[in-house]
């Protein structure tokens, strides 16, 4: 595992040192897990903020174990995926003393996250009213699976679920079998991003008015906008989206094709991309000017006919020939690929998609960089996702002023639980 790394992927390049953050000086607690909450907060790290992580003593948040787990770092690529550029802090939320640390944390940020099951923040005592009575101006996102209020916020909700509920699995598949799910945990980051714009949008209301607020992301709610603009065509039409497989139920020729040697997939979307696909790769003028191929909704109806002709022609020749052909001619065109295929493509590889990082432990872990490119205030360097606890004494020291004794009494009550309070023991000692 990962021992090919430095063959196969470049050492990531670092950032100008003199040069600013979009999100320096913004401190976040984030008290969310899985990864709606925990890529949020990603993201806004990636832009700068200080992002201090906290997770229960021992085992941490549930998705280190997701797999496949490295040895050597004890957590799984799921998790180091969502969770670079992070302090991770051990709390033992049970424990009324380790309460009292993370309200003095709130105490001194600028935003809170936490995705919890509609309320447990309350039985914490760390609901919004209880922190903005700690930090008056502070800006407060809930993820949740169908909002905080009203019958249905006890429920609890993951991608799957959503992507079921919401119709987005009822539009993909084949016509003949029932809808697919898509297998990328798409609703959760997509909520992902929707709470970090919303976090970021309250952030500006800030510098505006001078005052924080509560800002709530629902997976459903995020899910039925996934479905994109095919709500819309239903309240236009009454009919539900019909599952078409690979080819568009709005615009055609576009689907998957076979070329001698692979597979690709054509988007025409257009009648001016048709007429330069037909005559200027497959050298059929007469078929980019025939009247039945004139809009898109003759040649929707005429689909499995274009099909037929399209399929003959590109099965004669290699993708390589189809490809330069639809690229000087401006056809949308894209070769079926891997996940292995697509992170070690000349595309991702000009991009610097993925890179390697050190790490102390396992000397080198990849990272998906991000896709934000900021021409004055580059994205932060990438530190690899921490282990559990990991900053727990040198955040309560240095952010908190928490002495030797201080820690002592903490440790004592366990509210960092036994695996830390062994290692600030043995701090202590030395």
């Amino acid at each position: 595992m990962l021992d090919h790394i430095e063959e196969e992927f470049p050492a990531h390049t670092s950032r100008p040192p003199d040069a600013p953050k979009a999100l320096q000086g913004i401190r976040v607690v984030d008290f969310s897990h899985f990864i709606a909450g925990p890529f949020a907060t990603m993201i806004l790290a990636d832009m700068g903020a200080e992002v201090i992580k906290i997770e229960p003593p021992g085992r941490g948040d549930d998705l280190r174990r997701y797999p496949p787990v490295h040895s050597g770092l004890k957590l799984g690529a799921p998790f180091l995926w969502t969770n670079r550029n992070k302090w991770s802090v051990a709390l033992d939320l049970k424990s009324p003393e380790a309460v009292e640390v993370a309200r003095q944390l709130i105490a001194t940020a600028d935003v809170v996250v936490e995705n919890f099951s509609t309320g447990v923040m309350e039985r914490f005592g760390l609901s919004y009213e209880e922190c903005c009575k700690l930090k008056p101006d502070i800006i407060y996102c809930s993820v949740s699976a169908y909002g905080r209020e009203g019958p249905f916020a006890d429920r609890l909700g993951f991608d799957p679920i959503a992507q079921v509920e919401s119709g987005f699995v009822s539009m993909n598949g084949y016509a003949d079998r029932e809808g697919v799910r898509a297998l990328s945990p798409v609703m959760d980051i997509s909520t992902a991003m929707m709470a970090c714009n919303a976090i970021l949008g309250a952030l500006v209301a800030r510098e505006r008015t001078g005052l924080g607020q509560a800002v709530e992301v629902s997976l459903f709610d995020n899910a039925v906008l996934m479905t994109g603009y095919a709500t819309m065509q239903h309240l236009f039409t009454g009919a539900n989206p019909q599952r078409h497989g690979n080819t568009s139920p709005d615009t055609c020729p576009s689907g998957v094709f076979q070329a001698e040697d692979c597979a690709f997939y054509i988007n025409c979307g257009n009648d001016k991309i048709f007429q330069r696909l037909m005559s200027q790769v497959i050298d059929r003028p007469d078929l980019a000017a025939a009247d039945v191929y004139a809009t898109g909704s003759d040649r929707i109806r005429r689909r499995d006919d274009l099909f037929a002709i399209l399929g003959a022609a590109f099965a004669q020749r290699p993708w390589s020939h189809w490809q330069m052909r639809m690229r000087a001619a401006g056809v949308p065109c894209g070769r079926l690929r891997t996940v292995g295929e697509a992170i070690r493509s000349p595309e991702a590889r000009d991009r610097g998609i993925v890179t390697r990082i050190p790490h102390d432990t396992v000397g080198w872990v990849p990272n998906v960089n991000s896709p934000i490119r900021y021409s004055r205030t580059p994205i932060a360097d990438p530190i690899a996702a921490p282990a559990v606890g990991q900053h727990t004494e040198i955040v309560l020291r240095d952010l908190l002023g928490y002495d030797d004794t201080s820690l002592a009494r903490l440790t004592e009550a366990g509210a960092f639980g036994t695996r830390m309070a062994k290692t600030i023991a043995e701090d202590a000692k030395t």
